[in-house]
């Protein structure tokens, strides 16, 4: 593996557990020329799953999609890396154990939704906006509307 800060080729593992409730092993390694240390995961290789957009186009599952509309969503809310991250894992896990070759992207925008909504409103709302595409105020207050009667 190559080291983050100095290109080095070697290193060596010094921590080993799994990670992502196992599905993947994080690893400490220490670098043999310059000796910083530096984490790296080791995944299993899956299948692709490819999601139909609504346009009907197909692109392969990109969990790194999901990390980045959660970090949009949850910018400057009490929300960590861990919680996101967790959404994200427990997201993916669920496209997988599909067992699906094709799942549609609106499955996984309202899985999205289901775990954003139970970890801050106002992240869910900023999601759902963005991932529903409200083209108007009523819209917009129809689906608050409804997280205000969840609430109840």
């Amino acid at each position: 593996m190559r080291c983050q800060y100095c290109g080095y080729l070697d290193s060596k593992v010094i921590d080993s557990r799994p990670a992502e409730e196992g599905s993947s092993i994080r690893r400490r390694r220490e670098c043999l020329r310059c000796g910083r240390r530096f984490t790296t995961y080791e995944k299993i290789e899956t299948s692709p799953v490819m999601i139909i957009k609504k346009d009907m186009r197909r692109e392969p599952f990109n969990a790194d999609k999901i990390k980045r509309g959660l970090l949009a969503a949850c910018q400057k809310r009490p929300v960590s890396i861990k919680d996101i991250d967790g959404i994200v894992d427990r997201v993916e896990k669920a496209v997988y154990t599909l067992g699906e070759d094709e799942i549609s992207s609106r499955r996984i925008g309202e899985a999205v939704m289901d775990e954003l909504k139970k970890l801050d409103e106002v992240a869910y709302v900023r999601f759902a906006s963005v991932y529903r595409q409200f083209t108007d105020v009523g819209s917009f207050m129809e689906e608050l509307n409804k997280l205000i009667h969840d609430h109840d």
